[in-house]
C-alpha cells in the first residue's frame, strides 16, 4: 500500500505526463490523490517542494539506470548497457522525465537539493564515459564525453517521446540508438 506521500507523487506524475506542467495544481494533485491540500504542505511545502520531489526522483531513476554499467569493467559493455538503461527508464518514467529535461514550465526552477541528484546522475554518466577515455584523462575530458554521450541518448529519446517517430519510419528505436552509440563507442575506443 503506498504511503501519503507515494500517493501525492503518483498523482502529481500522473498530471504532469497527461496534462504538463501547467494542469499541476495543487488542488487536482490533491484530489487524485486523496489527500487534502494540507497534506501537499505537510510532505512537500507547497507546489516547489512537490516539484522538486519528482525533480529528485526523476534524476535519481538516471541515476539508478546507469548504476549497473557504471560498475561493468568493460567500457563497451558499459556504455551499451548504460544507453538502455538509459532508454528503458526514459519509457518508463515519462513523466519526470520530462520534467527534468526541459518540460517543468516557467515557474519552476530546481531547488539546490534537486540540483545536487541532478550533478549525481551526471556524476554516474562521467564515470561510464571515464572508462571510454585513458586512464590519464582529465575530468574536463570525461565530463566532455559524458555530455556526448548525453546528447546522443537525450536527443534519439526526446525524438521518440515527442510523437516525431510517427514520421520517422524506424522500426526499432533502440536498435537505432544502440548502433549509433556503438558507433560514438568504438570511435572513442579508436583513439
Amino acid at each position: 500500500m503506498p504511503s501519503q506521500e507515494e500517493k501525492i507523487l503518483n498523482a502529481a506524475s500522473q498530471i504532469l505526463l497527461e496534462k504538463g506542467p501547467a494542469g499541476l495544481s495543487l488542488r487536482v494533485i490533491a484530489k487524485m490523490a486523496g489527500v487534502s491540500t494540507m497534506g501537499i504542505y505537510s510532505y512537500f511545502n507547497g507546489k516547489q517542494g512537490l516539484l522538486d520531489a519528482l525533480y529528485i526522483q526523476g534524476f535519481g531513476h538516471v541515476y539508478d539506470a546507469m548504476e549497473a554499467a557504471s560498475k561493468m569493467e568493460n567500457p563497451r559493455q558499459a556504455a551499451i548497457a548504460g544507453t538502455q538503461g538509459y532508454i528503458d527508464m526514459a519509457r518508463q518514467y515519462q513523466a519526470e522525465y520530462r520534467l527534468i529535461f526541459g518540460g517543468s514550465g516557467a515557474d519552476y526552477s530546481p531547488g539546490e537539493d534537486a540540483r545536487k541528484a541532478e550533478a549525481r546522475a551526471f556524476g554516474r554518466l562521467v564515470d561510464i564515459a571515464a572508462k571510454l577515455l585513458p586512464e590519464t584523462a582529465s575530468l574536463s575530458e570525461k565530463q566532455k564525453m559524458a555530455l556526448k554521450i548525453w546528447a546522443l541518448v537525450h536527443g534519439y529519446v526526446s525524438i521518440y517521446l515527442h510523437g516525431v517517430n510517427d514520421v520517422l519510419q524506424f522500426d526499432d528505436w533502440d536498435a537505432q540508438i544502440l548502433s549509433s552509440m556503438s558507433q560514438l563507442v568504438d570511435a572513442t575506443l579508436k583513439i
